[in-house]
């Protein structure tokens, strides 16, 4: 394609009375083409192809958040910014947390209290560990009592159901009793999803275990998840001393 400062020279050129082979010469094109473009009345506008906007630009601001208060489990905020309307892929998504991760440091957040015996957070935090000379991937179930803040870790290979349920009876003898309620992310082996009325539908068997051992569940809602802090902030102290 031409450029019109190029296009307006060729035609001065042919004013000059140089001839195509001259013009082809001085300008180093092709004979064929600077009698093309000696056709033209104008030159050929420029179309500019615009780029689709990205689809994660309205969410990366929520994903920095959610890394800064310790969450950098890309599955789980995916579930969360797809609850808010992203229609991405994971790999898209993992590809901007990844230069985060080591520049992601724990913020002030609001403090949300509760009264002693209340409420327990739960989630998993996920490592790379050494193994034999291979990367071996880690799950860090973490779960923080709300008002004294004391934490239970303990690594897993998988986050399956019956290692979640194992977990939690583990912590449960640790701290000698459970709170009122448990506060989770949109864990797969918990969250099993929502209703017409958008009301949470809970794992049928986790649900019954919550039920046997007397706790109430509750959903930390996506772009709601200063409240779940205080666990966020747990699996960030254990990152940082892993």
């Amino acid at each position: 394609m031409v450029k019109n400062g190029e296009f307006f020279v060729i035609k001065e050129m042919k004013q000059r009375g140089m001839s195509i082979t001259a013009i082809s010469k001085e300008l180093g094109r092709d004979r064929k083409t600077i009698r093309s473009w000696l056709r033209e009345e104008s030159p050929e506008t420029y179309q500019r192809t615009l780029e689709k906007p990205e689809k994660l630009a309205p969410f990366k601001a929520y994903v920095r958040k959610r890394m800064e208060v310790g969450c950098l489990n890309a599955v789980v905020i995916l579930d969360e910014i797809r609850a808010a309307g992203y229609t991405g892929g994971i790999t898209r998504l993992r590809d901007f947390m990844r230069p985060l991760r080591p520049l992601v440091a724990s913020k002030a957040t609001v403090r949300f209290e509760t009264p002693p015996g209340r409420q327990a957070q739960v989630d998993w935090g996920e490592f790379q560990v050494d193994w034999n000379g291979k990367k071996k991937r880690l799950y860090a179930f973490v779960m923080v009592l709300g008002y004294s803040r004391m934490m239970y870790v303990e690594f897993k290979e998988d986050q399956r159901l019956e290692t979640l349920i194992g977990c939690h009876e583990r912590a449960i003898r640790y701290f000698g009793g459970i709170t009122e309620t448990c506060l989770y992310d949109n864990m797969k082996t918990v969250v099993s999803g929502t209703d017409e009325q958008g009301e949470v539908v809970w794992n049928h068997r986790f649900g019954q275990f919550a039920s046997h051992h007397g706790f109430l569940l509750r959903r930390c809602r996506p772009y709601r998840a200063r409240t779940k802090g205080k666990v966020e902030n747990g699996v960030g102290y254990v990152r940082k001393n892993f």
